[in-house]
């Protein structure tokens, strides 16, 4: 019996005949852009109870996230990004579901497949980045990979989606397809509607970042411009969140040898401790040398958080006035910023107040309604 057949019988919306069957390549769900996906769902599930939704995961992922809508089915598979069997075993198993549309929320995919597509790009950032923790060989080689998939997906999906115009125009710069083929979908950010939990920070006061510490992402020289502010705030610590993955290891070896103080690695934290760790932070700080939209600073935002950011990229798109930005490749501007929020109690709750209003510029259910729009543009074309 074909894939297909045994994947979606007995799924339909109830008292209607499906006409339109979108499938939703979810792999990155559990991942550090998962949050992407994971709101588009929920969202989606809202406000469309016609189409009939197959949601592809990871093996290890079929229990993270669960329909509520009877019309969304989840479907386990194992097929790594990159891998060869994900442009032969993962093709076959799109053809046997039979679907009059794929959104693939990354560009990894099987680029022989011959549906219709819409294919969402965070970022270029593989194409510009070495990461020190990875095998310089292989990460080079996946490199000139990710340049060929990425240029080839770019001109053969329907239909491509960004999360900010600096990365629609960044792709259309590298692929040389028309403007006209993208659209720029927003994310956002949510306050929880769950209490946030203390976490035992060990310094009174704290500036703080939460995500990977990959190399682009720019940890050392944070760390390097909060020893700097040491001199004249000497009691302020440094808290790092976010999982201990061999990057955040490296870094910590790094800052011991160097003897850097001060400096807290929280290691995974559920997101009411990550969200009490907000609330009461003297300033969020992030320094990235590239993103693609940024969401974490957007967070703190909506968590009362005062944001100091790197003015590279697609930052300041994002977050407008509403941030107060350095040069991320110069520590002295990174220290000079940091100590000029935290100094200023005004200038704090101005950036407070600011960032509450920017957050709510931005919307998860918007953007699951432009995504929709998406789909419907792309499935009426011939």
């Amino acid at each position: 019996m074909e894939l297909y057949h045994v994947l979606t019988s007995g799924f339909c919306p109830q008292g209607s005949e499906v006409s339109v069957h979108i499938v939703i390549d979810a792999r990155i769900i559990n991942s550090s852009t998962g949050t992407y996906v994971e709101r588009l769902l929920h969202y989606l599930q809202q406000i469309d109870t016609e189409n009939t939704y197959t949601i592809l995961v990871p093996e290890k992922d079929r229990d993270y996230w669960q329909p509520s809508g009877f019309n969304f089915k989840v479907v386990p598979i194992s097929i790594d990004n990159y891998s060869f069997a994900e442009q032969t075993r993962y093709r076959k198993i799109l053809d046997d579901l039979r679907p009059d549309l794929v959104h693939f929320c990354m560009p990894q995919q099987p680029i022989l497949y011959r549906g219709k597509t819409v294919t969402t790009f965070h970022d270029l950032n593989l194409l510009h980045t070495y990461n020190s923790d990875k095998n310089w060989f292989v990460y080079h080689c996946k490199q000139l990979v990710g340049r060929f998939v990425f240029y080839r997906i770019a001109h053969t999906s329907d239909h491509i989606i960004t999360p900010t115009r600096y990365t629609r125009d960044e792709l259309v710069k590298f692929s040389r397809i028309s403007p006209n083929k993208t659209t720029v979908t927003y994310e956002a950010a949510e306050i929880d509607s769950t209490p946030t939990d203390p976490y035992n920070v060990p310094f009174k006061r704290y500036i703080m970042y939460v995500g990977q510490q990959s190399d682009y992402k720019n940890i050392r020289r944070l760390a390097e411009a909060h020893q700097l502010l040491l001199a004249s705030h000497p009691d302020l610590g440094l808290v790092l969140v976010g999982r201990k993955q061999i990057d955040a290891r490296a870094n910590e070896r790094y800052f011991h040898e160097k003897k850097f103080r001060n400096i807290h690695f929280t290691d995974f934290l559920p997101d009411s401790q990550r969200n009490w760790l907000y609330e009461h932070c003297e300033a969020y700080v992030f320094p990235s040398l590239m993103e693609g939209f940024g969401l974490p600073g957007l967070e703190a935002m909506a968590y009362g958080a005062p944001v100091v950011s790197s003015n590279a990229t697609c930052l300041p798109e994002v977050y407008g006035s509403s941030a107060y930005y350095f040069d991320p490749t110069n520590t002295q501007n990174i220290a000079q910023a940091i100590d000029e929020v935290i100094s200023n109690p005004q200038l704090q709750q101005t950036l407070r107040q600011s960032g509450a209003r920017q957050v709510r510029k931005y919307s998860w259910m918007r953007m699951a309604e432009e995504t929709k729009r998406v789909y419907e543009t792309v499935l009426q074309e011939k």
